[in-house]
């Protein structure tokens, strides 16, 4: 529960002093819920008004949930119009919380190789005995070509790729991080940690950071979830190491 709840408030951008304030309690007292204390009702009413979320999906084990929809389909979490809506806040809860792995597929991710709190929080989980697999673009591609001009950039989405490259250089230095380069038509950019999914579908003629975000959790063994996840360990038998 308190790893759900701490989710909802980074997609929520709130902060711990925003949900005491909004609900007229103290601080610590919503710190003592991000650390596993059950809200007394009557909060977790007002909390699950205040994040715009069912209680069912923060407090499953004393709400009962609806009857899943008989269509295989993952939980969808959230979603964002932009990529570029996305709460950095939100990035950084994806991979803090991974326990078993973190995959990220992209023809670039240049978003996130420019981010030091990330690239540190990879490396961290890294050492914590956390898969880290990354899959970038082969500049070389024709697939890169085509996106690039497909998105009207050209050349500089080769570019992207290579500046990508060096500035992951630091993590290809630590055990646990593989880089590998792909050369597939990306239909979808993906960022998985262990059963969450953030997939950034791509758009004929839309940048990659222009196109919507959903957020899906993997919830059963054939759902959307775990189609994507898939989708991600084929383009990675058939990547190639980065030299």
């Amino acid at each position: 529960m308190k790893e759900t709840l701490r989710r909802v408030f980074a997609e929520a951008g709130l902060t711990e002093q925003d949900v005491a304030t909004r609900l007229g309690v103290d601080v610590k007292t919503v710190r003592r819920w991000l650390d596993g204390r059950r809200p007394y009702p009557r909060h977790r009413s007002q909390l699950a008004d205040l994040v715009g979320i069912d209680q069912a999906k923060i407090w499953r084990a004393e709400v009962p949930a609806p009857p899943s929809p008989q269509h295989g389909g993952a939980e969808i979490e959230a979603s964002y119009a932009h990529r570029w809506a996305v709460p950095r806040s939100v990035w950084q809860w994806l991979f803090s919380q991974a326990e078993r792995e973190i995959g990220i597929l992209v023809y670039s991710g240049l978003f996130l190789a420019e981010d030091i709190g990330i690239l540190r929080i990879l490396a961290e989980r890294a050492h914590a005995g956390v898969s880290v697999r990354i899959l970038l673009g082969d500049p070389n591609s024709p697939h890169v070509a085509e996106r690039g001009a497909d998105e009207g950039v050209d050349e500089a989405m080769a570019a992207k790729i290579r500046n990508s490259i060096v500035l992951y250089q630091p993590l290809r230095e630590v055990d646990g991080v593989e880089i590998r380069l792909h050369s597939t038509v990306l239909y979808a950019s993906l960022y998985c940690a262990d059963d969450d999914l953030l997939v950034n579908p791509h758009a004929y003629g839309v940048t990659a950071s222009n196109a919507p975000v959903l957020h899906v959790r993997r919830a059963e063994r054939d759902d959307v979830a775990s189609m994507y996840a898939h989708s991600f360990e084929a383009v990675w038998r058939s990547a190639q190491s980065l030299a």
